[in-house]
């Protein structure tokens, strides 16, 4: 599905960029991907008044940038070592940042960033650059966050998956598939539904006909979707987890002992283009493993 491609890294010299690094790396290494380091430098358009400023302040810019890029590449080498071979590319750009990484998606088997970093300037947060990048990209974009080890993310735990009946979940459980086979981790699939017209309040219970119903065909809709994927890796043990409660909530606990959290960039009761959806964007936030976000190219 994604022979070929490289997972592409955004890397500004940060600490949360680094377990990005780190990450990507040993990611490519499991499933035989080239790695591309990118990282882009930004000079404000005021220095441009004076040449000779612009001139400097590029250079100095460009010598950190391509200090960043050769030291992410030395992380990489090594955090791959135990997982498999490597190749490892750099590239060195001027621009804005998401707009930059943007032009990799088409060719993308992934793009992968921090949680957080230096962002164009020194000091300023990644957070905004990381949504617009998960929001826009046709690529999966990978969201490091949450609990590292001597600033490693998660190695351990299954990948649990959000899936919900909507086409999107189809291109997450692709992707999920995909990641558990390539780690040796188990799959947890969860359908959790919670948009219904009866609630608990109106006085539904659990034991009522209508949950129950409910409940069935929500289960026979995990067992549909899971199905031919179950043939395709047969590698992969798969845990079925149906029940009513809100998803956030539900897929949150479940990343706390997760090594990698899969969810569609928008689900059932999304708008078809939507560029991001509460439950995905609640997560990129609030995740305690890396999120993988993932976005069909013909969902735009």
């Amino acid at each position: 599905m994604s022979a070929g491609k490289p997972i592409v890294v955004g890397v500004d010299g940060s600490e949360s960029a680094s377990e990005a690094v780190v990450w990507a790396a040993r990611t490519a290494a499991a499933r035989r991907l080239p790695l591309l380091l990118v990282s882009v430098v930004h000079i404000p358009a005021y220095y441009y008044t004076e040449p000779y400023l612009a001139r400097g302040y590029g250079d100095e810019l460009s010598n950190a940038g391509r200090a960043h890029l050769d030291g992410a590449a030395v992380l990489a080498k090594e955090a791959a070592e135990e997982v498999g071979d490597l190749t490892v590319d750099t590239k060195l750009h001027e621009g804005r940042i998401a707009e930059i990484l943007l032009q990799y998606s088409p060719t993308a088997a992934m793009i992968v960033l921090g949680s957080r970093g230096l962002g164009e300037f020194t000091g300023a947060v990644l957070g905004s650059v990381t949504r617009s990048v998960a929001a826009h990209s046709t690529a999966p974009v990978a969201v490091i966050r949450g609990r590292t080890l001597d600033g490693r993310p998660p190695t351990e735990g299954p990948v649990v998956v959000g899936v919900d009946g909507s086409e999107i979940s189809e291109a997450a459980l692709a992707a999920a598939f995909e990641e558990a086979s390539a780690r040796r981790a188990p799959l947890i699939a969860v359908n959790v539904w919670s948009d219904v017209s009866v609630q608990p309040s109106l006085g539904a219970t659990a034991e009522d006909p209508h949950w129950s119903a409910i409940q069935a065909a929500e289960e026979a809709v995990l067992s549909e979707r899971l199905a031919g994927w179950i043939e395709q890796y047969p590698d992969v043990s798969v845990q079925r987890v149906v029940g009513r409660d809100r998803p956030v909530r539900v897929l949150s606990d479940y990343s706390e002992r997760a090594q990698l959290l899969v969810v569609g960039s928008h689900g059932r009761g999304g708008f078809k283009g939507m560029l991001l959806g509460s439950t995905s964007t609640a997560l990129m936030n609030s995740a305690d493993c890396p999120v993988l976000i993932v976005r069909p190219v013909e969902v735009s």
